[in-house]
């Protein structure tokens, strides 16, 4: 498909629907990738992870990041190969061509996309609560989680280009954040008042050896790195998509590993582990350390809305515009590739999206005492390394269907590489993640058989109908 200038209005698709607005540059690019990986995840994970591995929690951000490279490189090829929304559901699908699998794969990617945002809601709405200190109960707090995704979804049917320049002034904020922890532990480290030698210090739980423990934390912290593959559903709304795609993709990355490593350090040489891995607030308790009087107590909240606030706002982004490329690409059903006429964006996918989401937020919010973040965050690694994984060997297959374009190669060895990485990380032997997450994510895959099923019955039902014999009567 050739790229459409983004000033014609009535640019269309094969059919009557009009294509979506070309309007994403390098900047607004980098931005999304950026703010898409920064987000809930480093707030709230960075304790934990030093719970698994002790002061050594650096080492589990790297792998991690590794991972996340090698995998991006795979992504690089397939986007700029094929320049389409839909991502890691349509190169499935163009690489095995079953519809089970690709339905699959597209709705493992939307529940995590879904469940993500669902979860940034609710601390959106216990953030704010926090900051203006409301003493209110877990009723009005849901209730301001619903409004806050109802605001979500205005922005993301106003349009591509509303919702990236409120993501720039979102990522703008969560940057400044996890800056101000660097910058502030890097004063407490220059008087000579922290102790660096936790940075190299392995403390296990008693049940894991080292090579289990830094495997159990490298499954967590690859809930912060998780965001760099949202970007290829905005493929068809980016210009230039095969020039730009790898720089970007690589910039992102660089930018947010090297905070996340940067951050992790700082952590464990202001904090001691235990007292680290026991807090809620990490990033908050680190700064209280390093400097007593700086108010991040009244800060913090704010900070972390606004951090929240974006994953949402993108993850809703991301699974609207996934929903829209399989509706367009005929893999689900067509209403969902509706397009407004004037905004040029998926409607129809967006509103399905953000009911689903009103219901995983009810739904999270009967339970505000359960560890969240910990628990989807898992959750949604599991099911994005197990699509990680499908996507590195579909590279390898589709290697035979040559195309007239220029495009990235991630050749043959970074394929296989992660591909077996992934794998490592979702099996339950090697990665030592909690049965609830298995749990979690198989009721969810259960649910995408059951709609599959559905999908495939009536469709079945659609064929019968049109070979019949127009003029036989229909029986009385």
């Amino acid at each position: 498909m050739s790229p459409t200038s983004s000033s014609s209005p009535t640019a269309t698709t094969g059919g009557d629907q009009p294509e979506l607005k070309r309007v994403m540059g390098p900047g607004l690019l980098l931005l999304f990738i950026v703010g898409d990986i920064l987000g809930t995840g480093v707030y709230a994970l960075t304790g934990q992870v030093a719970g698994e591995v002790g002061g050594a929690a650096w080492l589990p951000f790297l792998i991690a990041f590794a991972v996340a490279l090698v995998t991006a490189c795979s992504y690089l090829e397939l986007v700029t190969k094929y320049p389409q929304a839909a991502g890691a559901a349509l190169y499935t699908h163009k690489a095995f061509g079953k519809h089970f699998l690709t339905f699959l794969v597209c709705f493992a990617v939307m529940c995590s996309g879904i469940t993500s945002a669902s979860a940034a809601s609710r601390a959106f709405a216990a953030n704010l609560a926090t900051g203006f200190d409301l003493d209110v109960g877990n009723g009005v707090i849901l209730l301001i989680a619903l409004g806050f995704m109802t605001l979500v979804l205005l922005v993301n049917l106003r349009g591509v280009a509303e919702s990236l320049k409120v993501n720039v002034l979102l990522t703008t904020v969560e940057l400044s954040g996890l800056l101000l922890v660097i910058l502030i532990s890097g004063w407490f480290i220059a008087g000579g008042d922290a102790d660096f030698s936790r940075v190299v210090a392995f403390e296990t739980a008693s049940d894991k050896n080292v090579f289990l423990a830094v495997s159990t934390a490298t499954s967590l912290a690859f809930f912060a790195m998780v965001g760099f593959e949202d970007s290829v559903n905005m493929a068809e709304e980016t210009r230039d998509p095969a020039r730009i795609f790898p720089r970007m993709m690589f910039t992102g990355l660089g930018i947010t590993g090297l905070i996340y490593v940067l951050v992790s350090i700082c952590a464990v040489a202001v904090v001691p582990v235990g007292r680290l891995a026991d807090s809620e607030t990490p990033l908050a308790t680190v700064v209280q350390t390093a400097a007593p009087d700086f108010p991040i107590s009244d800060l913090l909240p704010f900070i972390s809305m606004f951090a929240v606030a974006n994953s949402a706002l993108i993850n809703m982004m991301m699974a609207s515009r996934l929903l829209y490329g399989m509706g367009k690409q005929g893999v689900l059903p067509p209403f969902l590739s509706t397009v407004h006429a004037v905004r040029r964006t998926p409607t129809a996918a967006i509103v399905f999206t953000t009911c689903v989401a009103f219901g995983l937020i009810t739904y999270v919010s009967l339970s505000p005492d359960s560890p969240v973040v910990a628990l989807l965050g898992g959750t949604t690694s599991l099911l994005l390394l197990t699509v990680f994984a499908v996507v590195n060997v579909s590279v390898l297959v589709l290697r035979k269907d040559v195309v007239d374009v220029e495009h990235f190669r991630a050749g043959r060895v970074l394929p296989v590489v992660g591909a077996v990485t992934c794998l490592y990380l979702v099996l339950p032997w090697s990665s030592g993640r909690p049965g609830d997450q298995y749990r979690i994510a198989g009721v969810l895959l259960l649910i995408g058989l059951v709609l599959w099923a559905l999908t495939w019955y009536t469709r079945r039902g659609a064929t019968a109908s049109e070979g019949a014999d127009p003029d036989r009567k229909a029986p009385h």
